[in-house]
């Protein structure tokens, strides 16, 4: 039997997926991935803001999810790789459309937020 998945029902097992792929860091690192591998340190360094820890964190999860893979290879100090997984290659459309077109209308919603906060400041 098929299981019927509702994301608007509270217990349904999808809203732990749209709470991972709401998350900031996650979209910015399943972007980074999307052409290529791309070894920790990188990923930090491209990724400006994101701590260690938050990062670590970040890609376990989207391992464990299977969205990521990670290769470690045996070097001094030791190499770690992440990679797209076929499932995680479907969103690349998805994540693309949403990190980028924050970068094509962050000026429109600059924009609302100061109109918004005005009319608000005049009505007090």
């Amino acid at each position: 039997m098929e299981h019927v998945y509702d994301v608007y029902e509270d217990r349904c097992p999808t809203r732990m997926v749209l709470d991972r792929l709401a998350d900031k860091w996650a979209l910015l690192i399943l972007d980074r991935l999307r052409s290529k591998t791309v070894r920790f340190n990188h990923l930090r360094r491209d990724i400006k803001g994101i701590s260690q820890k938050v990062l670590s964190q970040t890609l376990k999860k989207l391992e464990r999810d299977g969205l990521v893979n990670r290769e470690v290879f045996p070097t001094v100090p030791v190499t770690v790789e992440y990679s797209l997984t076929p499932l995680g290659l479907t969103l690349n459309e998805t994540v693309a459309a949403l990190t980028h077109w924050a970068e094509g209308n962050i000026e429109a919603v600059l924009a609302a937020q100061k109109a918004y906060d005005d009319n608000a400041a005049e009505k007090n």
